[in-house]
């Protein structure tokens, strides 16, 4: 497994990032053990970058990963976590609660620093004060040797933008914007580097949409983008290819970030993830699907506070 430097923060992450929110049965219920195990044959494989959230299963993602964590060398691997979303609805990103967020996740993750700390989904909250006072409140953390780096997530690109270039953040993270279908996030990649903040992609499957199973009924994607997601997958299956290896592998391969989070709760899904990463691309099928997907290319969804979306970030 290939490792990238996080940008400046002095933190080498994996190409291939664990996302934990499905430990916190946020796709559906899971038998712990397995999660644990899943971590532990992330960590076989060369996997080091974690990435979790107090909200993912209300505080039960961090619980399990803490779990799967105790004992194993803590250089060994980067923790990244999130703060002031706790709820569907739920945002608070003032400076009291952030702080009183982060001590509660050292305890849930049995840990005595984290090693990068990200204002989560910043879009549904009012990003002067994510700016002005949640960045600063995490920076206190970070002298007090708390907190390694700061970051933001999200879905809106300008969002992310807005805060990355007045709030001095190590990394952003956002999902479903590089996939076979959305490339939005390599082209602002530039952008945020220049504000000195690292991009992590997440999501590179886009919830669901390219998979052979297909999205969730609740999948916030235009019908017309879902339409033609399943009809790549339906195009995948009859070349005897399957359009979730494709993903990873074009998400992993050429976006150019840190790293590519992909969520999951087994260690035979963490095996077939890290063993598609590992094969070169098809270049043959990849054309195939891109010119099937031509026409909802980078088409998106509104997400988030009215305020904070920016035209390019509009469906």
């Amino acid at each position: 497994m290939k490792r990238r430097p996080l940008g400046s923060t002095g933190l080498d992450v994996s190409e291939l990032g664990f996302g934990a929110s499905p430990l916190g049965a946020v796709y559906g219920a899971f038998a712990e053990p397995d999660g644990i195990d899943a971590v532990h044959a992330a960590l076989d494989l060369g996997i080091c970058f974690f990435d979790v959230s107090p909200y993912y299963g209300a505080t039960l993602a961090e619980t399990v990963l803490g779990k799967a964590l105790r004992g194993v060398e803590r250089s060994g691997y980067v923790l990244a976590t999130k703060v002031g979303r706790y709820g569907d609805d739920e945002f608070d990103f003032t400076a009291e609660r952030v702080e009183r967020s982060v001590h509660e996740s050292l305890e849930r993750l049995r840990t005595d620093h984290l090693d990068l700390v990200q204002c989560h989904d910043v879009e549904f909250g009012d990003l002067g004060q994510v700016v002005h006072e949640t960045l600063p409140a995490l920076r206190r953390l970070q002298d007090a040797g708390l907190v390694r780096a700061v970051g933001v997530t999200g879905y809106p690109l300008g969002a992310l933008h807005h805060v990355a270039d007045r709030g001095a953040v190590d990394t952003v993270m956002s999902y479903c914007q590089y996939t076979l279908q959305n490339r939005r996030l390599a082209r602002r990649r530039p952008d945020f580097e220049r504000a000195g903040a690292a991009v992590v992609n997440a999501a590179p499957l886009a919830m669901g949409a390219l998979t052979g199973r297909g999205p969730a009924p609740w999948h916030p994607a235009p019908a017309a983008v879902l339409e033609r997601c399943a009809a790549a997958a339906a195009l995948c299956r009859a070349r005897g290819a399957d359009i979730a290896r494709l993903a990873v592998q074009f998400a992993v391969s050429t976006g150019g970030f840190a790293s590519t989070v992909v969520g999951t709760s087994s260690a035979r899904e963490v095996r077939r993830l890290a063993e598609w990463t590992a094969q070169p691309l098809d270049e043959e099928l990849l054309r195939a699907v891109e010119e099937c997907l031509a026409p909802v290319l980078d088409r998106g969804w509104a997400n988030g506070r009215p305020e904070n979306q920016y035209s390019e970030e509009q469906p």
